[in-house]
C-alpha cells in the first residue's frame, strides 16, 4: 500500500528567501503532520484544530510576544463554510493543525512563521505568518507567474509554486519523493501601508491539478480578516 502526500516547494516567507538568503528554508513545516494528525475522515466528522500540551505552550509563548500562533491561524482557518469556500461544499475538513516554527536567516536571526493547515478532500490549505521586516513591493519581480493585487485595502501578490509529492510505501517502509502539482499562493501584507512581514495564503490540490485562484481569493477575502491582529483598511 501507497500513500501519497503533497506539499509546497516554497515555505512560508518567499520573498525573505529570495532577498535575504535563508539558512534553513521551512519548506514543510509541520506539513507531514497531515498524515495521521487529527484524522477525521473515519469518523465521517469535520476535523478541529488539537491542542496537546506543546501547542499550548507554544500558544502561550506567542500570545505573551504579541504574536499569532499557529493553533490561532488553524482556527481562523477550519471554518465550517471553507469547504464551500473552496468551491467543493460537499467535503469536510479532514485533517486540521498548526505548527510554530521559525526560519534562520543569513546572520542568524530567526523569524517566526507559525502556520495553520487544513486538508479537505480535494484541497490542502495553509495560512501562514511571516514576522520578517520585509514589504510586499517588488516581491512580484521574484515569483513565478507573479502578479499584484489588492486584498481588502492590503498590498499583495499571487503566484505559482511547484509541490513536492511524498509516496510512503506502508508495506515496505521505503518513501520516496518527486514533482508534484502547482501551488497557487497569496502573499499579504498585514497592514494597508506595507510596513514589513506577510500572511501567505496557499491551496493546492490533492490530484495536482491547477488550483481555482477564485478559490484562493474567497478563502482570503473571508478568512483574513478574522485573523487575530488583522488591520483593516482605512
Amino acid at each position: 500500500m501507497v500513500e501519497e502526500v503533497g506539499a509546497p516547494e516554497k515555505g512560508p516567507n518567499a520573498w525573505a528567501q529570495a532577498i535575504a538568503a535563508l539558512v534553513v528554508v521551512g519548506a514543510l513545516g509541520g506539513g507531514l503532520f497531515v498524515i495521521q494528525k487529527n484524522d477525521a475522515k473515519a469518523a465521517d466528522k469535520p476535523a478541529t484544530c488539537s491542542v496537546d500540551d506543546k501547542d499550548e505552550k507554544a500558544d502561550k509563548a506567542a500570545r505573551a510576544a504579541h504574536r499569532i500562533s499557529g493553533t490561532q491561524l488553524c482556527t481562523a482557518l477550519n471554518r465550517a463554510d471553507l469547504p464551500t469556500l473552496a468551491g467543493t461544499p460537499q467535503e469536510h475538513a479532514l485533517t486540521a493543525y498548526g505548527s510554530d516554527g521559525s526560519v534562520e536567516m543569513a546572520g542568524g536571526t530567526e523569524i517566526p512563521t507559525p502556520e495553520g493547515t487544513v486538508q479537505l478532500d480535494t484541497y490542502t490549505v495553509k495560512l501562514s505568518r511571516s514576522y520578517d521586516d520585509l514589504p510586499i513591493a517588488g516581491m512580484e519581480d521574484l515569483l513565478n507567474e507573479a502578479e499584484k493585487k489588492t486584498i481588502l485595502g492590503h498590498p499583495a501578490v499571487l503566484y505559482s509554486g511547484q509541490t513536492f509529492s511524498i509516496q510512503f510505501n506502508l508495506g515496505g517502509g521505503k518513501s520516496e519523493t518527486g514533482p508534484g502539482g502547482i501551488a497557487r499562493t497569496l502573499v499579504v501584507a498585514p497592514d494597508s501601508k506595507d510596513g514589513g512581514g506577510s500572511y501567505e495564503l496557499a491551496i493546492w490540490r490533492q490530484d495536482s491539478v491547477r488550483p481555482d485562484d477564485a478559490a484562493l481569493l474567497r478563502i482570503a477575502q473571508k478568512v483574513l480578516p478574522t485573523v487575530p491582529g488583522w488591520a483593516a483598511a482605512r
